[in-house]
């Protein structure tokens, strides 16, 4: 029976919809990732008083972690969180979900994520990393990895490059397959020569939006840049948003997958569901297609709504829609 492992930072999610001139007023990157100090996130927190929010648990791989086992497979999860409220939060949140947490107590609070979502559906991240920062190779073993079949690996930790490569090592040593999300383009831009090489030695599938593939790579169009970015590991998938997503094999073999139709509400968990949608597909040894189809369904359902997450009530239809697929 297949089992995936996840390891990425452990936060919790404060979503609320902004205006344009919010994210401008602190000096963001629309669509961009931001890491911010512990004041910082005090300080957009005060401003945004007056702003309904909505608590949910985050970090990429903890969402495509939370769909997966969504689906009933069987599932890990690796990070560091706080002795607080929001680490308590992270924790039942993974137990109620089904998931065996491998969570490791930091010394600081639990990270939190500030998830400014734009009227055009895009999102902004100011992510306080907290005790998720904390988490370092000494805390990983051999042990934590046995047993499991894939692991899935989140681009935002190369922040930390001791603890990626001792996780991509402690993965490889146990036998599981890697996958890897590149998180964003600016993480991308940021660690370049370190990621292609760690890709290079380690990774099997690498997930990338067309920004990051892009930076990558160095190609402009989706269709260079997937070709490129398959040279560095077995499988390429580059998302597109509403055109759908490239996918080439080892053999470079193509697949163009068509997106789902659907009227968007918040991105934020798009990327992070299709990667869970696809390592379904992956834990049932399904093509390729099949995969990306799957991944396609995983992310038009979840940015029909408000957050990284699909209410409970849609996934029973889920399921008989990806039966349809297989």
């Amino acid at each position: 029976m297949s089992k995936i492992l996840g390891l990425g930072n452990a936060l919790v999610d404060l979503l609320m919809i902004v205006e344009d001139s919010f994210v401008e007023s602190l000096s963001f990157e629309k669509g961009s990732m931001n890491h911010i100090d512990l004041n910082m996130a005090k300080d957009i927190l005060k401003r945004s008083e007056s702003i309904k929010k909505e608590r949910v648990t985050g970090g990429s791989v903890a969402n495509a972690i939370n769909g997966l086992s969504k689906l009933g497979v069987n599932t890990g999860y690796i990070g560091k969180i706080g002795e607080d409220e929001f680490g308590d939060f992270f924790r039942n949140e993974m137990k109620d979900n089904g998931i065996t947490p491998h969570l490791f107590k930091g010394e600081q609070g639990t990270g939190t994520a500030i998830c400014m979502i734009a009227a055009d559906s895009e999102r902004t991240f100011a992510t306080y990393l907290g005790a998720a920062i904390e988490l370092t190779s000494s805390d990983l073993s051999i042990e934590l990895f046995n047993g499991n079949t894939h692991f899935f690996l989140e681009g935002y930790m190369v922040q930390n490059h001791e603890l990626v490569i001792r996780s991509l090592e402690l993965a490889k040593e146990a036998g599981l397959k890697i996958a890897v999300d590149l998180a964003s383009f600016n993480i991308v831009e940021e660690n370049i020569d370190f990621l292609k090489n760690s890709v290079k030695e380690y990774v099997d599938i690498v997930f990338a939006n067309e920004d990051e593939a892009r930076v990558f790579t160095g190609k402009e169009s989706p269709g260079d840049a997937v070709s490129a970015l398959s040279d560095f590991c077995g499988t390429a998938v580059v998302k597109i948003g509403s055109k759908g997503s490239l996918i080439i094999d080892e053999d470079k073999n193509e697949y163009k997958i068509d997106p789902c139709k659907v009227v968007p509400v918040d991105t934020t968990g798009a990327g992070d569901f299709y990667a869970a949608g696809f390592l379904y597909g992956q834990s049932n040894n399904l093509s390729l297609e099949k995969c990306g189809k799957i991944g396609s369904l995983l992310a038009s359902r979840v940015v029909e709504v408000i957050g990284a997450s699909i209410p409970d009530s849609k996934w029973e239809s889920i399921k008989n829609e990806i039966k349809k697929i297989v």
